[in-house]
């Protein structure tokens, strides 16, 4: 059997302000409609006799990953990493829950860009006869350009069609050694995809990374259910070393096999590399969404609401959206962490959540604040309901804009329409919720000496939290 096991626990800070650590690059859009963690999904789901995913992700993610596979139709699996401890530990914990049989394991991550789904099932068919023989395979992809920031693969003798062997894995090279891998013919971009039984990478790991295989052990033995989560033990896996699969099986095993991926491939873990896929126009500029481009070349801009306008640019970024503007010298976005560790050590909230925040149940959008009052536009999902909560600091009014909301306020229960309101005073229990078919709508103005999220007690929630 073929397991898909998708990787989704990155944060894509090269991508921000687009990407946040609430709402990391995996998920947002790319261009208009297109979600790479939906594509990496449906890439599963097209290949001959694959079971459904195995999703390993950050929890503070777990729902933005339910909501896509319910999107897509497929449930697949959830495993919820309580940190980050890089891609040899999670696709540990995918081989450790496969209690029957011994599938074959189809590793890859949730950011990439592959555009044609046919090539790739292909190259997965080659690399799966040679995993159920006992192989490690990994995926190179036949470069178009150096490119410093890939690693790279050296193939050796064919050992199959379509399959060779691996001479050597290269980290990633400075341009010079990125121009002669490319006229050499005899290197490949490690894409980061691989294929194995579970049992031969367990293997290894107990040769060569015994520590993550014991940590992954007990953290799945500890494991529970939690709605349609399985949350790994948090003490267990926190003790897990950090490493990748790379370092920690692929370097050192014998054996290992590479299939070329001769297709459109792009690891879009940056500004350039969204740049590059993305059709330009006939100055090389790429532009989306409302952007006027005056005398402006070689460069991308986006906005994600307001006009944007460029006079005279060449060669620079710029990324609106509601709460931040970038803009960037495209020689320099190779230095975005600086900037982002910068902003993080200030405490700047714009690194972690956009003004548009995603919760099970719908969203809530901040649209004004102030010392003592915030705004806030809030959308619920028909049949989904908040929890039964209250505050200590803070008060609401709530204003329904559009659909149906059943109102729990203190002892009383109430139905409100378009245009009525209720309103909620400090300390009061309430509960907001969804009974009709189309999407809640409302307005809530908060006051009160502190309005943080972290002010809600709540005594019943559907989602556990």
């Amino acid at each position: 059997m073929l397991q898909p096991v998708i990787l989704c626990g990155g944060e894509g800070t090269r991508l921000w302000p687009l990407s946040r650590t609430l709402y990391p690059k995996q998920f947002i859009e790319v261009s208009e409609g297109r979600v790479l963690f939906a594509d990496a999904v449906s890439r599963c789901m097209s290949l001959p006799k694959a079971a459904e995913p195995i999703v390993v992700c950050n929890t503070e993610h777990r729902f933005l990953v339910a909501e896509q596979l319910r999107r897509l139709g497929t449930s697949g699996r959830m495993v919820l990493e309580p940190f980050g401890r890089n891609t040899a530990p999670a696709a540990a914990v995918a081989a450790l829950m496969e209690h029957g049989g011994d599938p074959v394991l189809l590793v890859m991550p949730a950011d990439h860009s592959i555009a044609e789904g046919e090539a790739f099932a292909r190259a997965v068919a080659l690399g799966y006869e040679r995993a159920k023989q006992g192989r490690f395979v990994c995926f190179g992809v036949v470069p178009d350009h150096p490119h410093t920031g890939y690693g790279y693969i050296r193939k050796g003798q064919a050992a199959s069609e379509g399959v060779f062997s691996v001479d050597s894995f290269v980290e990633k090279p400075g341009r010079e050694a990125a121009e002669e891998y490319v006229r050499s013919g005899e290197y490949l971009w490690n894409s980061g995809i691989f294929l194995f039984k579970a049992s031969n990478y367990l293997d290894a790991l107990a040769a060569h990374a015994p520590g993550i295989l014991k940590s992954c052990r007990t953290a799945v033995e500890n494991s529970y259910r939690d709605l349609d989560f399985i949350r790994l033990g948090e003490e267990e896996f926190g003790q897990c070393p950090s490493d990748s699969i790379d370092y920690a099986v692929m370097e050192k095993v014998d054996g290992i096999e590479v299939v070329p991926l001769d297709m459109a491939w792009r690891d879009l873990g940056s500004w350039k590399s969204l740049h590059d896929m993305h059709p330009s126009d006939e100055a090389g500029n790429s532009l989306l969404g409302d952007v006027v481009a005056e005398d402006t070349g070689n460069c991308y801009v986006r906005s994600s609401g307001r006009l944007v306008v460029t006079l005279g640019l060449r060669d620079t970024t710029v990324v609106e959206t509601t709460d931040a503007v970038f803009v960037a010298a495209n020689d320099k976005l190779d230095n975005m962490k600086s900037v982002i560790r910068r902003l993080k050590d200030a405490g700047r909230p714009e690194t972690e959540a956009h003004k548009i925040v995603y919760r099970p149940w719908g969203s809530f959008e901040s649209i004004s604040a102030d010392d003592r009052f915030q705004v806030k536009r809030i959308i619920v999902k028909p049949g989904e309901v908040l929890s039964l909560q209250k505050h200590f600091h803070r008060a609401e009014h709530w204003v329904v804009v559009k659909g149906t909301a059943r109102i729990v306020n203190g002892d009383n229960e109430s139905i409100l329409c378009e245009d009525e309101s209720t309103y909620i005073p400090l300390g009061n229990i309430h509960r907001l919720e969804n009974p009709g078919k189309i999407p809640l709508e409302l307005i809530e103005v908060q006051t009160g000496s502190y309005l943080g999220e972290d002010d809600i007690v709540r005594l019943e929630d559907k989602y556990k939290r």
